[in-house]
């Protein structure tokens, strides 16, 4: 084990308490809008049934993420709750939006600079880091379990909307976002609400395309079997994508006796 991964989960819990710490100081809570705009509430109350949760585990997946996911990413995630709790409202599912929300904001957290040496696929990495952070708000494990796998299995298509309403949401949250799967889903009003309050910057694609190959290129082996591959492949003419038919073909079972 090396030591960036080491220190992981303790520069993580580090975070976590400094963050529980300002709460419970009174300070105040960090703003979910972008710098140097105004408040988002005003404008987001066109969507009241996508509307925050007030609470401090929200201020406190907020304070944790932000710094070291960086505006693009962060506000990518705050947007993927706005859709996600739209969709949720829309289909009439039962779901926590506290829950939601830190599963929004650590959805993509895999890709901060903490797992620059990791291994794992990035959807782990930030399902772990969001399962600590539950845990050590005193979460139930069930809670925790939750929300680990909805961010495991949100770039795995087909897989969450068969395991419950949170997987589900955040996986069609990140896909309105990314590809604007579901666009024609949600009125006029609405879209124009969430980007009025978290607009989408005009080099977003190009941006986070290169934020996805920039945290993935050391580990191209854990994008394969997903849409991930397909930016590494973009990024990376030299990049070949794994072909399960030749693994069967060439497998040792092949000729033996």
């Amino acid at each position: 084990m090396n030591i960036r991964s080491t220190l992981r989960p303790i520069l993580l819990s580090l975070a976590l308490g400094a963050a529980a710490a300002a709460t419970s100081a009174g300070t105040e809570p960090p703003t979910l809008a972008p710098a140097g705009a105004h408040a988002e509430t005003a404008t987001l109350d066109a969507v009241p049934e996508a509307r925050i949760p007030d609470t401090a585990l929200v201020r406190d997946a907020a304070a944790a993420t932000r710094d070291a996911e960086g505006e693009l990413v962060f506000q990518h995630s705050v947007r993927v709750y706005y859709w996600a709790a739209l969709a949720g409202s829309r289909k009439g599912l039962a779901f926590d939006p506290e829950l939601l929300f830190v599963a929004a904001m650590f959805h993509d957290y895999g890709l901060t600079a903490s797992y620059a040496d990791s291994h794992l696929r990035y959807e782990v990495d930030g399902a772990n880091a969001a399962r600590d952070f539950l845990r050590s708000h005193g979460r139930p494990e069930a809670d925790a379990r939750a929300v680990w796998l909805a961010i495991a299995l949100h770039t795995t298509n087909g897989i969450s909307r068969h395991v419950d309403p949170l997987a589900q949401l955040l996986a069609e949250g990140a896909n309105m976002d990314l590809v604007g799967a579901g666009f024609g889903d949600f009125t006029a009003a609405q879209r124009q609400a969430v980007e009025a309050a978290h607009p989408r910057p005009p080099r977003f694609p190009d941006d986070f395309l290169q934020a996805l190959y920039d945290n993935l290129k050391h580990r191209p082996e854990t994008t394969q079997g997903t849409g991930l591959a397909d930016v590494l492949a973009f990024k990376d003419p030299a990049f070949r994508r794994r072909d399960f038919a030749g693994l069967m073909r060439q497998s040792p079972w092949t000729g033996a006796n």
